[in-house]
């Protein structure tokens, strides 16, 4: 009984620690100069309570998003037919398993926490988001914009399979990178959006680290 309760002690001070450090991590500000232009390209973060995904037009500041997000991979092409596109990464098994709180289980938050090279881009497409607690809009400069498309393109394994979404206006594609602990869905939203020099905290592994800065 004694070494379970140890156990169980080492478990929760893991879990305690590892909130805090990324409630701190999240923070601590990057890019703190950065300030949203007047005009410039409308983007938007939003979350769903457990993964963060980054919604940017198809076409915008010379990046094209439809050579990569093709209609032909919609079980639904005409969802194609809206503007925007929801961009995340994530684990693969989570990802499948897990799309809302309600479907969160210990032994895949647990395999994923691990480590795994099984990651995924869940791409939606979706018509002009309006601002609300849970979507945010950012407005960057087109030259931010092209690092950001840069950065998230970079994610998608070249020559990579897709796969069936949730439904029919969304599709899943192989993605590069490897999930842990350290680095979530969350945590790539933060990267992307701090490789594009936008103010976010330093390291995002949680959906409110990333959603609190805007």
């Amino acid at each position: 009984m004694r070494w379970i309760l140890w156990c169980a002690a080492a478990v929760f001070g893991l879990v305690a620690s590892y909130a805090v450090a990324g409630l701190i991590g999240g923070s601590i500000a990057s890019n703190r100069a950065w300030r949203a232009p007047a005009e410039g390209v409308h983007i938007f973060v939003e979350s769903n309570g457990v993964h963060t995904g980054i919604v940017v037009p198809k076409i915008a500041a010379g990046v094209d998003w439809r050579t990569i997000a093709r209609a032909a991979d919609l079980s639904d092409p005409r969802y194609a037919g809206y503007d925007h596109l929801s961009i995340g990464w994530g684990e693969k098994t989570f990802y499948l398993e897990t799309p809302t709180w309600a479907d969160v289980k210990l032994r895949t938050v647990a395999a994923a926490a691990t480590g795994s090279t099984r990651t995924l881009m869940h791409v939606d497409h979706v018509p002009l988001p309006s601002a609300r607690d849970d979507v945010r809009e950012i407005v960057v400069t087109p030259q931010q914009y092209r690092r950001l498309s840069a950065y998230m393109t970079a994610s998608f394994r070249a020559n990579g399979a897709h796969y069936a979404g949730y439904g029919p206006y969304d599709a899943f594609y192989d993605a590069n990178g490897r999930y842990s602990a350290i680095h979530t869905c969350n945590s790539w939203t933060g990267d992307a959006l701090r490789y594009a020099g936008v103010r976010v905290g330093a390291w995002t592994p949680f959906p409110v680290t990333v959603m609190t800065w805007f």
